[in-house]
């Protein structure tokens, strides 16, 4: 089937762009991370916004994570970019991807977090009840810590799909691992050259994090 395809690969060309790749693929890695680190503080916050007394919070929460949830991020990239942040003022568009992709997020891992947290056994709560715990502290010492636990493995593969999702930001000219090689493909024109080192870059960045999230589930269910 393939072997009347000639196809001439051009890698002399791609390895002078080389730190392209290497800028991208470093971009990629920072975002990711505090897009993750802001995504928990978001989702926590929701997560308790769900179960707040105020009937307020409570439907600004479930009504943020329907939205996110139900549109494709693509689209919230374009809308937040060039509706919000640009009225707004704010003109650092590494910032704004960061955070637009920790707010879509953020609505999977609230929902990471609620879940885990209704996991824990009820008699947890009522013994840390009857030991004389403030709410605060019950949560504090008790539930959390064992949802926490429950909630890393899923939480490490919400990492995994932060890093793919970001490929998305190129969307809005934010040099990250796709963009540039977007961009050694229209210097060079070497389609092929250009995207089997990303994806073997977001390989390299995905798999080791798909192998732990897997020993994490196993030992937890143990």
């Amino acid at each position: 089937m393939f072997k009347n395809i000639s196809y001439n690969f051009n890698w002399e060309g791609i390895y002078e762009y080389r730190q392209k790749f290497i800028d991208g693929f470093m971009m990629t890695i920072i975002i990711s991370f505090f897009a993750l680190i802001l995504s928990f503080i978001i989702g926590l916050f929701f997560a308790y916004g769900q179960n707040s007394k105020f009937i307020i919070l409570r439907f600004f929460s479930r009504f943020y994570i329907e939205i996110i949830r139900g549109t494709p991020l693509l689209v919230q990239i374009l809308i937040f970019f060039y509706v919000f942040a640009n009225n707004l003022g704010f003109e650092n568009r590494y910032i704004v991807g960061t955070v637009i992709l920790a707010l879509f997020a953020g609505a999977y891992v609230c929902e990471i977090i609620r879940a885990a947290i209704e996991s824990v056994d009820f008699e947890q709560y009522e013994t840390s009840l009857s030991l004389g715990m403030s709410p605060y502290q019950m949560y504090l010492y008790v539930i959390f810590p064992q949802a926490f636990r429950r909630m890393l493995p899923a939480l490490t593969g919400q990492f995994a799909s932060i890093i793919k999702d970001s490929s998305l930001l190129s969307i809005i000219s934010i040099s990250e691992f796709t963009m540039n090689a977007q961009e050694v493909n229209a210097y060079t024109y070497s389609t092929l050259e250009s995207y089997i080192p990303l994806a073997i870059g977001y390989l390299m960045l995905t798999y080791p994090i798909s192998y732990y999230t897997n020993k994490l589930e196993a030992n937890i269910h143990k």
